[in-house]
């Protein structure tokens, strides 16, 4: 038939819906798209600053086209941030919930493209916006909220592919996933599963399309600039990769990591992405986007084999929720099960709410404490760390400008001779981020480390004469310093363990140079 399309794809199925009805579905996602921006920014200041938000601070006050730990984007997009909105907590963290935002909006338009009708598409994008590792991950200026939502933009791209039969849309695709990999590397993940998927789904046409090798071109044309300056740096993020792999990520059976994704998806929601997994197998009009199933199942495959924290595969389930909300509105049209359609959405928000308290820090921590203690939850880490009363992602949220206040005691209550020739040595990108962000309002000079990028930056105007440092006891410093004295103690009630009772020494008449000493302080972890 004259100007019909060469592939239908989905369509033979599922037709468009009357634009009255496209509108109300359209007006419905932006609602609750801005509802959740609402949520994240009204709920923003936390319990302070968060220990990476310091670091990726110093990293936008030092742009490159890459860092030890990751690549540049996250910098760029904090040093925009900061031009634009300025540095408090609302500010830093208005980006994360534009993303989250982003990505409720984008799991509704998956829905829709599946054939999701307004129940679907409501159904989808509350469980989106509920599931406690995105109430996490969009709480904080971070790589992992762009990572969820361009993971999430760049699957709403194939879905679009794989239904219309539009090749050209690959490009888009190459785009997004360059954006990706300037953000963060585990966007590979998603692109390895993406062609896996259409290999074993047989699904030939893109895979022999000049498009597809085109957008493989367009994504390792805008990674190129984060590639040579890995090069020109020795490749410090396979060391960094490597060493996190040995001694900082906590090991994890198949059982562990699975169980992790039901929990940190919400449990409830469990049967709703299941579902959707099962749609993409075994329905007749799942049978376009089979790829995603097959797609699934080897980026779980990988990150298992990989021992990847459970969190990174948080990115892929949007398209999971979209189909499992298809199948739940098709279910609820039946005879006898329309009482779903109050049910279920009642259900993710009864969950949501329950379990968001221990996903984002919304109460003072005594009363947070003894939730999570009702709820029997309790304090968890991906690291190889002592834990208190707090999980680590909210206790790295404690403590920062109390240290900085301690450092800077000790600073102003050096000989002034002293004083002019003293700097801050930070333990860790933490320590070191707190006193260059907290600091200057105290007077205190920038602040060195080795400790991933801050090691590559060197030790700047520091003569090395005169130290402080906080260490457990004297025993890093003396071997590096002549004298070597205590002048404070810095304590804190629910900062990370290894944070706390470390006491702050000053280092005087050093052994060696500073550019000597300085590759003994090379720390990418």
């Amino acid at each position: 038939r004259a100007g019909a399309p060469k592939y239908s794809g989905a369509n033979a199925q599922n037709r468009q819906a009357p634009m009255p009805d496209r509108q109300r579905e359209q007006t419905q996602a932006i609602v609750l798209a801005l509802l959740t921006l609402l949520f994240h920014v009204l709920t923003a200041k936390g319990y302070g600053y968060f220990r990476d938000e310091l670091y990726y601070i110093a990293c936008s006050e030092h742009l490159a086209f890459g860092y030890v730990d990751h690549p540049p984007l996250i910098a760029l997009v904090t040093w925009l941030s900061r031009v634009v909105f300025g540095d408090s907590l609302y500010a830093l963290r208005l980006f994360p919930a534009v993303c989250a935002a982003g990505t409720v909006y984008l799991t509704a338009s998956i829905t829709r493209d599946l054939g999701g009708g307004r129940f679907a598409q409501l159904v989808a994008a509350i469980a989106a916006a509920l599931a406690p590792i995105y109430l996490s991950l969009f709480t904080i200026l971070s790589m992992n909220a762009l990572d969820v939502f361009l993971w999430t933009l760049a699957l709403w791209i194939v879905t679009h592919i794989l239904k219309t039969g539009n090749l050209r849309w690959w490009l888009a695709f190459g785009i997004v996933a360059g954006l990706g990999l300037q953000n963060k590397l585990s966007i590979l993940f998603l692109g390895f599963g993406v062609v896996v998927g259409l290999v074993i789904s047989r699904d030939w046409r893109h895979l022999v399309s000049p498009w597809l090798w085109a957008a493989g071109l367009l994504a390792a044309l805008i990674f190129a600039p984060h590639l040579w300056w890995q090069s020109a740096n020795g490749w410090p993020t396979l060391e960094f990769m490597q060493n996190a792999r040995l001694y900082k990520n906590l090991p994890l059976s198949p059982l562990d990591f699975l169980t992790a994704q039901a929990e940190m998806m919400n449990i409830v929601a469990l049967p709703l992405w299941l579902a959707g997994l099962g749609f993409y197998f075994f329905a007749r009009d799942g049978r376009p986007y089979r790829a995603f199933g097959w797609m699934y199942l080897a980026v779980l495959l990988v990150m298992i084999t990989q021992r990847a924290k459970p969190y990174y595969l948080a990115p892929i389930y949007p398209v999971f929720l979209a189909a499992g909300a298809l199948v739940l509105e098709r279910l609820a049209s039946r005879p006898g099960w329309t009482w779903m359609r109050f049910a279920a959405p009642a259900l993710l928000i009864l969950s949501g709410a329950t379990f968001a308290s221990l996903a984002k820090p919304l109460l003072p921590v005594d009363t947070y404490v003894a939730y999570a203690a009702t709820l029997g939850h309790k304090p968890d880490t991906g690291e190889r760390k002592e834990l208190a009363r707090l999980p680590q992602f909210f206790a790295d949220m404690h403590g920062w400008p109390e240290m900085v206040a301690t450092v800077a005691e000790a600073y102003d209550n050096l000989p002034p001779k002293d004083r002019e020739r003293a700097c801050f040595f930070g333990q860790n990108y933490g320590q070191a981020g707190a006193v260059d962000f907290f600091g200057a309002a105290a007077g205190l000079p920038k602040a060195i480390s080795g400790h991933n990028a801050y090691f590559l930056w060197g030790p700047g105007e520091c003569s090395g004469e005169i130290i402080l440092a906080f260490d457990d006891d004297s025993e890093g410093l003396e071997p590096i310093f002549h004298e070597v004295e205590q002048v404070g103690v810095f304590t804190c009630k629910d900062c990370m363990p290894y944070e706390n009772n470390q006491k702050l020494w000053v280092g005087r008449e050093p052994r060696v140079s500073i550019e000597d000493a300085w590759e003994r302080t090379k720390n990418y972890n």
